[in-house]
């Protein structure tokens, strides 16, 4: 099958060796995304809340861009540098996702690229 790379400006550009996401048939996998704000490339301002929403809003313009919505993500990976905002990310998740849930992992790591707290990445079915 043929891959196709999903690109828009409305989400942070690769900042390493990768694609936003790559669509494969009907699946579109979305590189993992931290809180950078598009237009700057800099951090978003703010607290873990604002971080949580700005990956939550970096995610919904590549799938945008992929032709689809969140409610199109089969699987959802979060990767947080401190799980005591595990409570948090699902009080957020439940305003951009709705029932049913996509299966989704939650990965304590010691650090995220550019000294993030948070980054996701997905997998979308079309």
């Amino acid at each position: 099958m043929e891959k196709e790379i999903i690109r828009t400006d409305l989400a942070p550009q690769a900042i390493g060796t990768y694609s936003q996401a790559v669509k494969v048939g009907n699946t579109v996998y979305l590189s993992g995304q931290i809180p950078l704000v598009p237009e700057t490339m800099e951090m978003v301002e703010g607290d873990m809340e604002a971080q949580i929403r700005r990956v939550f809003d970096n995610l919904q313009a590549v799938a945008r861009a992929a032709g689809g919505e969140l409610k199109d993500v089969a699987k959802l990976n979060i990767f947080l540098t401190d799980l005591t905002h595990f409570p948090l990310i699902n009080s957020i998740m439940a305003e951009y996702f709705s029932q049913p849930y996509p299966a989704r992992a939650a990965i304590g790591v010691a650090e995220l690229p550019k000294g993030a707290a948070v980054e996701m990445d997905a997998v979308m079915v079309l």
